[in-house]
């Protein structure tokens, strides 16, 4: 085992603020456990405290050429079994599988949801071989994890543990599989064939899903069916990938899923930033909570407090298009890696906030890693953990483990993402109770209070601002550019409650690369960075 030495009550506490109180904070402690590999983009099972980890990839960032994106170098041939506690690792090939189960198994980005002993796991981006090529599959995959880690453990046969079926909806990767009830909902992604190129080039089709697909499994061990149900379509608001999909408990106790962020807008190459519930009676965007950090997929926990009837949940860094830079939040429309933990909270009366942690990622990390949480945690039926159960001053609620590793915030023009790798770190993650740490409660972000964002008009100089207002009041807007000059001001002497745009238009903007925008209402001011 191989101890990573870190600052750990100093630099790893994160803490939170609650909305009178602070609930609790979290403490995350770096280890590192000899002959595990880095991975990203992957999928797990567990069992009796062991971890089942398949799939994903060995590299970092996927590079730029058609020819070396996702190659099938970096392709995970392995099964990894790994016990965190005891820290050890075990792995098997998986060449002994059939063609079609290795093919799924060496796949990214696939969508999985653990039931019983059973890890389900469905589509992927991967390696045809009956078509030389690389395309999204269209599997469903039952695997009996305790009996894998088994045979993992003993060098014993594999195949009977891995079943499949085919069907084109299942076609679909960077989406995320989730259950309610005895439902299977199928949240968002695409279907992306080919060799990927960032040009646009015809080298790949890509078709979004636009739709959560719902289906029930009947799974006796040997049989496995799929009755395929109704699902849920919008264009404009499903039209995600590569995201945050978390199961939550509403303040009634009914249970359901949100879909935070991802990418990409159908009319924006931006991520989006409302997000969509989800429930056994269809969908709903929220438009009035603008979530502005933690944008592409990455490590997250969700908490329900049932005293408070509070939802909270958790990210760990990743991608977004925003990040705090000493108190000023910096909009880069590049969407880069950020170091940033954010967690964002819903209140008894179905009010969503988002709060920026004081302390952030030890580097940019985080994007397509995963949260494991540990078993014995207690939770909802839908795994949610009950925030009111843990009530020890320290509890350990489970560990993160790889993702992308980047040197750099912006690394994907020219040859940067070569420079990137899979984390081979495991974080513990521990939540303390009580306020131990003493830390005062910090603030969030103030242009988070108003959800100010920019987006530029293609092809010209004008900026679109966009804030919401809970009140009829006077704004003024100054912009600056990056050497503090004056660019544009202007009062309002009174504009309506709700969501504002307001169209910035000078000359002044041309050229300008970095451009600093100041709103002043009722003399508070929300300050915004933005690189355009």
């Amino acid at each position: 085992m191989k101890r990573i030495v870190a600052l750990m009550l100093t630099f790893f506490m994160f803490h939170y603020s609650g909305y009178n109180q602070q609930p609790f904070e979290l403490v995350i402690e770096p280890f590192q456990i000899n002959g595990l590999n880095g991975l990203q983009a992957y999928a797990f099972g567990q069992s009796q405290g062991k971890w089942l980890v398949v799939g994903g990839r060995l590299d970092g960032l996927h590079k730029r050429q058609p020819f070396a994106s996702f190659d099938t170098l970096g392709n995970n041939n392995k099964l990894f079994v790994v016990d965190p506690i005891a820290e050890q690792v075990w792995s098997a090939s998986i060449s002994s599988l059939p063609i079609d189960i290795q093919e799924q198994l060496s796949a990214t980005n696939m969508e999985f949801h653990q039931d019983g002993p059973y890890l389900y796991i469905l589509g992927g981006y991967g390696y045809d071989h009956a078509s030389s090529s690389k395309k999204t599959l269209d599997n469903l995959m039952a695997i009996d994890v305790p009996a894998v880690i088994n045979a993992v453990q003993n060098n014993s046969i594999l195949v009977p543990y891995f079943r499949q079926i085919a069907h084109s909806d299942f076609a679909v990767t960077g989406g995320h599989l989730k259950k309610i009830n005895h439902t299977y909902y199928l949240l968002g992604g695409n279907k992306f064939d080919g060799d990927y190129n960032p040009m646009g080039m015809p080298t790949y089709t890509q078709q979004y899903t636009n739709a959560v697909r719902r289906f029930t499994i009947t799974d006796d061990g040997v049989n496995l069916t799929v009755n395929h149900l109704s699902g849920f379509y919008d264009s404009t608001n499903l039209h995600r990938r590569d995201y945050n999909a978390l199961a939550q408990i509403r303040p009634d106790g009914s249970e359901g899923i949100t879909m935070f962020s991802g990418v990409f807008q159908p009319v924006l190459n931006l991520p989006y930033l409302n997000c969509v519930e989800v429930d056994s009676t269809g969908i709903q965007s929220n438009t009035t909570f603008q979530q502005h950090y933690n944008h592409y997929h990455c490590a997250s926990i969700p908490l329900y407090a049932a005293s408070s009837q509070e939802m909270h949940t958790v990210f760990f860094g990743g991608i977004a298009q925003f990040y705090d830079s000493a108190g000023v939040m910096v909009q880069d429309n590049d969407v880069p890696f950020v170091k940033t933990i954010a967690r964002v909270t819903r209140n008894a009366t179905g009010i969503m906030s988002e709060h920026l942690l004081p302390i952030s990622m030890p580097g940019y990390l985080g994007s397509a890693s995963e949260f494991i949480p540990v078993q014995d945690i207690p939770t909802y039926s839908n795994e949610v953990i009950k925030l009111d159960s843990l009530t020890n001053d320290s509890t350990l609620l489970g560990y993160i483990y790889g993702g992308i590793s980047s040197p750099n915030k912006n690394i994907f023009a020219g040859n940067g993402s070569a420079t990137s790798s899979a984390s081979q770190v495991i974080y513990k993650v521990f939540l303390l109770k009580n306020n131990l740490s003493g830390i005062p409660n910090p603030a969030s972000n103030s242009s988070n209070e108003i959800g100010l964002v920019a987006y530029p008009v293609p092809g010209k100089n004008p900026l679109n601002l966009q804030f919401h207002l809970t009140k009829s009041v006077p704004v003024k807007v100054i912009v600056q550019n990056q050497f503090g000059e004056m660019l544009f001001t202007r009062n309002y002497r009174e504009l309506k409650a709700g969501l504002q745009t307001l169209l910035v238009e000078t000359d002044q903007l041309k050229n300008e690369p970095v451009v600093l925008i100041t709103l002043i209402i009722q003399h508070k001011k929300y300050t915004l960075k933005v690189i355009r």
